[in-house]
């Protein structure tokens, strides 16, 4: 009896020294495929839960297929981030993708010899298989921010979004105010009704006071901003705000003050809590807020509306423009991470991708197919107001004035026209005095940048 049992004991050795081996040759196969596999480093900016999606996206990118591993690297915020990938280029130890806001456009065009723009990037390193690379396919208000004068894509869209009008429907429907009106004077009109009817202690608010009132009041309207097309026709561009309908409508905020129509909220996203709190009936704020509104607001029904435009300055409005930021390609790589760069850029632009990504953060999906997906998915009708912002980019074809702006020194800018901004409310100063300080000062900013960059 004891012989088959030393036969199955070495039998079983056997066994486990076969599996011992295999698995060994498995680890080692991995081991290979892991080292010839090809890293992108991708810098970003994107925190809390938008960071988690941002490495949600890469790793679904790295199990797609085997020849790149996408790296993403959380930098800080935009300015950091920008800052941090300039001086590590200049180090020689730059990333292969950097995620730049919008204002950062033109100092980014600037850095001549430090990026590999996009179009050149996918016509020599796009794979041949898969869907082409094709402009056209991106939603051209977003685009149209990242193009140079030949319309050639510089950089790649990825989170943008556009100003929108929030509304409180409870206040509104108490006031009998049946929907946000289309122009500023209706606006007007409505906003006085719900500060008479006692609906609420204030009318309306607005988050970035630049970039709302400012600089997409210019393109809802088609009015310049700057001169030589907003900066994309040359860096000599000089700001003009001052002398256009912006110093009406700024004018007319600051005479709604009066009577509390208007309520000056401070920078940035500060305004908010003014809506979320039920004191102010409506919050102009980025379409990307639509998730923190909807979580903020549990104690009444909100909506969606755009931007009004002003009808003495033009009878059908012009597409807002953007804010957020894009992927640019810093050069100084090898042509394998430049395929990988390439590969990711194609993955990233599936329907099923941008779709996935617009309707877990709000920011718009940057082609058309993804806008379509997310209609033919229920999205719009499960989430009412959340197609606002694709409609108000996409109604108009953009013009000069509205195509976007590409300025140096446009962080600065907006910090000086905030500034300003803040004293003509406070009534330090008069609308006029204001903008025309802003203007100087910030053509001081560009003068500057010109000499640096002309």
């Amino acid at each position: 009896m004891r012989r088959p049992t030393h036969q199955a004991t070495l039998s079983t050795r056997a066994t486990r020294r076969l599996i011992s081996l295999a698995m060994a040759a498995g680890f080692a196969a991995a081991s290979t495929s892991a080292l010839a596999a090809t890293e992108v480093e991708w810098w970003h900016a994107m925190g809390g839960g938008l960071g988690k999606k941002v490495d949600e996206i890469a790793a679904d990118f790295n199990k797609s297929q085997d020849e790149f591993i996408v790296k993403p690297v959380f930098k800080g915020n935009y300015s950091e981030t920008m800052t941090s990938a300039i001086a590590a280029f200049r180090a020689g130890k730059g990333p292969d993708i950097v995620q730049i806001f919008e204002v950062g456009t033109a100092t980014m065009m600037s850095a001549k010899g430090a990026i590999m723009p996009v179009y050149q990037l996918m016509d020599k390193y796009a794979p041949e298989e898969g869907a082409a690379f094709d402009p056209k396919a991106y939603l051209s208000a977003v685009t149209g921010y990242y193009t140079d004068t030949d319309g050639q894509m510089l950089s790649m869209p990825f989170n943008s979004s556009t100003p929108v009008t929030y509304y409180n429907k409870d206040m509104l429907a108490k006031a009998g105010v049946e929907s946000v009106p289309d122009t500023w004077q209706e606006l007007g009109e409505a906003l006085k009704k719900v500060v008479d009817s006692g609906a609420g202690s204030c009318g309306l608010t607005t988050t970035w006071p630049s970039w709302v009132m400012l600089e997409n009041f210019s393109a809802r309207n088609n009015v310049p901003f700057a001169s030589q097309a907003n900066g994309f026709a040359g860096s000599d561009a000089r700001l003009e705000f001052n002398k256009t309908a912006v110093v009406d409508q700024i004018q007319r905020l600051d005479d709604w003050q009066a009577d509390k129509r208007f309520v000056f909220g401070g920078r940035f996203d500060d305004a908010a809590p003014k809506f979320y709190s039920g004191e102010c009936a409506m919050l102009m704020a980025s379409s990307a807020s639509y998730a923190g509104v909807k979580e903020s607001t549990k104690d009444f029904e909100f909506g969606v509306a755009p931007l009004p435009y002003d009808s003495d300055v033009i009878d059908s409005p012009q597409n807002s423009i953007i804010g957020g930021a894009s992927l640019w390609v810093l050069s100084g790589h090898s042509d394998e991470e430049y395929k990988g760069v390439a590969k990711f850029f194609q993955y990233l632009s599936k329907p099923e991708v941008q779709a996935d990504w617009h309707q877990f953060t709000g920011y718009l999906p940057i082609t058309t197919a993804a806008a379509e997906l997310t209609r033919e998915q229920g999205f719009y009708d499960k989430n009412p107001g959340t197609d606002v912002a694709i409609t108000q980019m996409t109604s108009a074809t953009p013009t000069e004035h509205s195509k976007g702006l590409r300025l140096g020194n446009m962080v600065q800018i907006r910090d000086i026209i905030n500034e300003e901004l803040e004293k003509i409310f406070a009534g330090k100063e008069g609308v006029q005095d204001g903008l025309d300080n802003a203007v100087e000062r910030g053509n001081k900013l560009l003068e500057k940048f010109e000499r640096a960059n002309g």
